[in-house]
C-alpha cells in the first residue's frame, strides 16, 4: 500500500491527502539505506512535525537531512527527533485539540478511550509506556 499511497501524494488525484500527509525521504543513520515513508502531517504553530512511535524515527537522533513530499512539492529539509515525553504529550494532545476526536484518532493513528481527546497527564504516560517521540521539520 505504501508506494501506491507514496505516488497518489505526488500527484493531483491525492485530493485534500497532499496535505494532510507527505512522504519523509531520508537515509539510514547506520546503514545509509534510502526510505521514504508516508505520514500524517501535522502542523501546530506553522511548524512541521510526524509523531510517531515506530523505530524509523531514531534516524533522526543528533538531526538529519531529509526530503519531504507535501502538497505535491519538495522540500528540502533537516528533521529533528525529540524524544522528552512531556514535549511529545503537549504536542499530541495541541494537535488532537485541533483536529477534534475522530479526525485525531484517524490523523495520528491513535485509538481514544471513551471517545474523547485524552488529558495532557494521559498523552504523557502514552508517550513514556509506548516510547512515542516527535521530529521536528524543518526546511533548510
Amino acid at each position: 500500500m505504501n508506494p501506491v499511497v507514496k505516488f497518489l501524494l505526488g500527484t493531483p488525484f491525492a485530493g485534500p491527502a497532499r496535505k494532510q500527509m507527505m512522504v519523509v525521504s531520508f537515509k539510514g543513520r547506520k546503514t545509509g539505506r534510502s526510505y521514504s515513508i508516508p505520514l500524517s502531517a501535522h502542523e501546530i504553530d506553522n511548524q512541521l512535525y510526524a509523531l510517531t512511535s515506530m523505530p524509523w524515527k531514531n534516524n533522526f537522533r543528533d538531526g538529519a537531512d531529509a526530503e519531504v513530499l507535501r502538497d505535491g512539492k519538495k522540500t528540502a529539509m533537516r528533521g529533528e527527533l525529540i524524544t522528552d515525553p512531556g514535549v511529545v504529550a503537549d504536542l499530541s494532545h495541541r494537535c488532537a485539540e485541533s483536529y477534534g476526536v475522530k479526525r485525531a484518532q484517524r490523523m495520528m493513528g491513535l485509538g481514544f478511550r471513551d471517545q474523547r481527546i485524552p488529558t495532557l497527564e494521559e498523552f504523557t504516560e502514552a508517550a513514556t509506556r509506548e516510547k512515542m517521540a516527535v521530529v521536528k521539520l524543518t526546511a533548510r
